[in-house]
């Protein structure tokens, strides 16, 4: 997908790594990027987990769908620093995402107190 967002009054267009469809053996795959992030609470410096979230970022044939132009998009600045030469890097907004597709946000939510996680397929 390419990476349209503002940053600082400036368009940014910036192509992923990802081709759309991959190879392998001379067979053509859509390629898909899964993205897991563990969000836990600190109590007497143990981690408890607390939530895991799973998001299904999109192929970039759906371009036009989740990301048509740099107002409109799914992506966060990253953590880089250009000054410093260092490579770009964005973050994927999972509350964007959610809003323009539900199914491809899920949360699973655990209680350490009762030993039980939680969750509901939002579709």
């Amino acid at each position: 997908m390419l990476i349209k967002q503002r940053r600082s009054n400036e368009v940014i267009l910036q192509k992923g790594f990802l081709p759309e469809i991959s190879e392998y053996g001379g067979k053509q795959y859509l390629s898909t990027t899964s993205l897991i992030h563990f969000k836990y609470h600190d109590i007497n410096e143990i981690h408890y987990l607390q939530e895991v979230a799973i998001a299904e970022i999109p192929n970039g044939l759906l371009q036009d769908r989740y990301n048509p132009d740099q107002d409109d998009t799914i992506w966060l600045a990253g953590r880089n620093a250009p000054s410093l030469g260092e490579d770009f890097r964005v973050r994927l907004s999972f509350s964007k995402l959610k809003a323009k597709a539900s199914w491809r946000v899920q949360k699973i939510v655990y209680d350490n107190i009762k030993g039980e996680c939680s969750g509901r397929w939002d579709l």
